[in-house]
């Protein structure tokens, strides 16, 4: 509830400062800020005319197709670094390195290799995220305390068992909490492979509203990027992270929530 009354009080700030800046003072024309009204009526008519909706769906396919190879390239290339010291050694300053590039530096070599298609935007989204889950798979093995290791070898544990048993649960924290961060870096990837197509999807309708000098179009695609990124972090990567640390001990349960 809180959170709501938050937001309309933004709202009516945001307007009221929209009404000063173009209708009183006359410091910005109409046409160069967004406002509320105004961004709710362009919702209402792209939401009438199912355009929205198809960028919207379509952006999620995309975005969740091309994570979901990310995650996979990512794990396996994280357990790799993780496991061989050579490419610890020599592959991984290579990985941070096209970790810390921009996701729009791939997007020539997308259109060069793909075309203007949608294996082209998945291509941006891979290696937009792929790199960082690596990195934070690695990490995730690499910062388990060495006496869990010791411990489970000295009670006889063999190799499956040791990675089944007692490395792979006390990485599975971290590793949730880097493929929350990769989820975060294939999205805004998706974006910045969306823009370069003319394929229906929230990048696409920002460029729209963009060649259209339409801002109230722009700041909804906008908003929407930031609602829908925000809602699969806290309905699914949040629930799952607690749900861990709570049966780790590492937060109150629930049960203690509702005696409070």
């Amino acid at each position: 509830m809180g959170i709501l009354i938050f937001l309309v009080i933004l709202m009516v700030f945001w307007q009221g400062a929209y009404w000063l800046a173009v209708d009183v003072f006359s410091l910005c024309k109409f046409y160069s800020v967004p406002s509320p009204i105004g961004v709710f009526q362009r919702f209402m008519d792209l939401m009438e005319g199912g355009t929205l909706g198809i960028a919207i769906t379509n952006s999620l396919i995309r975005g969740i197709c091309g994570y979901a190879i990310a995650v996979l390239i990512g794990f396996t290339l994280g357990f790799l670094l993780h496991r061989f010291s050579y490419l610890q050694k020599n592959l991984k300053p290579v990985v941070l390195g096209l970790q810390t590039l921009p996701s729009v530096c791939w997007v020539p070599f997308s259109i060069l290799w793909f075309g203007l298609s949608t294996q082209a935007i998945l291509f941006v989204v891979v290696v937009g995220s792929a790199f960082g889950i690596a990195i934070s798979v690695d990490n995730a093995f690499k910062n388990i305390p060495p006496i869990y290791i010791r411990a489970a070898l000295t009670m006889g544990a063999n190799k499956k068992q040791l990675y089944t048993r007692v490395i792979w649960p006390a990485a599975l924290p971290q590793l949730v909490a880097g493929l929350k961060q990769g989820w975060s870096f294939a999205w805004r990837a998706l974006m910045a492979g969306e823009v370069m197509t003319t394929s229906i999807g929230l990048g696409q309708t920002l460029i729209t509203g963009r060649d259209l000098a339409d801002i109230n179009q722009v700041m909804l695609v906008m908003l929407l990027i930031v609602a829908i990124g925000v809602l699969i972090d806290n309905c699914i990567f949040s629930v799952i992270e607690k749900k861990l640390l709570r049966k780790r001990g590492l937060l109150p349960s629930a049960s203690l929530h509702n005696q409070d």
